[in-house]
């Protein structure tokens, strides 16, 4: 099904998952949908891998971690998902040969406290992990202070969003 993207998400310059500068980094793009969902499009590279052509299980969990934290910035853009829970099924391997797809969505949101769930979709469509993850809300800019008030760690990607993307 085709979505429209509504919004591109800020990164940060060091995040494993979606650091610019980061070596080792998945390059992920997050993309804020049409259907209040966030999607993830990540480059895995031999780096990320477990047994060959695979990606490795802490990789694939990292990437739900991240998508599924960060959608609650479609309805809050100033906060920020810290983890307390974080449970992951595996139903098939990830290839690393292109690009890796997330998709996640809030299913609980409180003032302090938020859920949700989101899936690793492979290029068939079909599931290949699935997660569920309950957050402690944060603001963006006490993260900042909290590291020193450098500004640059949450930076602006200009980059081209697609218009629209499909799962």
């Amino acid at each position: 099904m085709k979505h429209k993207v509504e919004r591109k998400q800020t990164i940060s310059k060091h995040c494993f998952v979606c650091g610019t500068e980061n070596q080792e980094s998945l390059k992920t793009k997050f993309y804020e949908l049409d259907n209040k969902e966030l999607m993830s499009i990540s480059k895995p590279t031999p780096t990320h891998q477990s047994y060959p052509d695979r990606m490795h299980g802490g990789v694939i969990s990292a990437i739900l971690d991240e998508v599924i934290g960060r959608a609650i910035m479609i309805e809050d853009p100033e906060a920020w998902g810290v983890t307390v829970e974080l449970n992951i099924k595996f139903k098939k391997p990830v290839p690393l040969s292109g690009p890796v797809k997330a998709v996640a969505r809030i299913t609980r949101n409180t003032r302090l406290i938020f859920e949700g769930t989101g899936e690793i979709i492979l290029e068939d469509g079909s599931i290949a992990a699935s997660g569920y993850g309950k957050y402690v809300k944060i603001p963006i800019q006490k993260i900042v202070q909290e590291t020193g008030g450098d500004s640059s760690l949450i930076i602006e990607d200009d980059s081209q969003a697609p218009i629209e993307v499909e799962y």
